[in-house]
């Protein structure tokens, strides 16, 4: 039903995308892609083999169109047929179209608060930025943590070190210590 309301110009990829509808699952097949975007199948198979529209692949190597590559199809289609637009032209339209929708995704990321972004370590050890599910909210809402202190003890330090340690002072002539405090801000739980 999306794909006929994307088609019919009664809703666009960013409503779909709002309503939940993952708008880069490819479910389509050739067939149905061709119908729904009124074009012939062989069609399809010419604009994957220049670039233009390229589908996504199944294990099979059978292609499968998305709610995605339906909007550009049929954009492609409006372009060449009603606007007399060439085929480099909508290449380049398409192209202008995706750098622009990755521009906006780019941007409401970095717009969002600095709380509602998770971070996680990635296999090489760089922190990356993960997306928030509701399990990870659910999980973070039960974490139960106390504040506790672990001090930094002399396993790997000399005996003379860990003297001069203790007995370090800062400016004003307070003791230091090299302990760790470890805390957690206590939240609202996510509802």
């Amino acid at each position: 039903m999306c794909a006929i309301a994307l088609v019919a110009g009664r809703a666009d990829l960013d409503g779909a995308a709002h309503a939940g509808f993952d708008v880069d699952l490819p479910v389509f097949a050739v067939g149905q892609a061709a119908e729904l975007a009124n074009v012939h199948p062989q069609t399809l198979r010419q604009y994957d083999r220049m670039g233009m529209v390229v589908p996504q692949r199944t294990s099979g190597g059978a292609r499968r169109y998305s709610l995605r590559d339906i909007d550009q199809l049929n954009q492609t289609q409006h372009l060449s047929q009603d606007d007399g637009i060439n085929i480099t032209g909508i290449m380049r339209i398409l192209a202008l179209e995706k750098e622009n929708r990755e521009l906006k995704a780019q941007l409401e990321q970095l717009s969002k608060p600095a709380e509602s972004k998770v971070f996680a370590a990635n296999m090489d050890g760089d922190i990356v930025q993960v997306q928030r599910t509701r399990h990870m909210k659910h999980w973070r809402a039960q974490l139960k943590t106390e504040p506790r202190e672990l001090p930094a003890g002399p396993t790997y330090r000399s005996q003379e070190a860990s003297d001069r340690d203790r007995q370090s002072t800062d400016v004003n002539g307070t003791p230091t210590s090299r302990a760790i405090t470890l805390w957690r801000a206590h939240e609202q739980p996510y509802r």
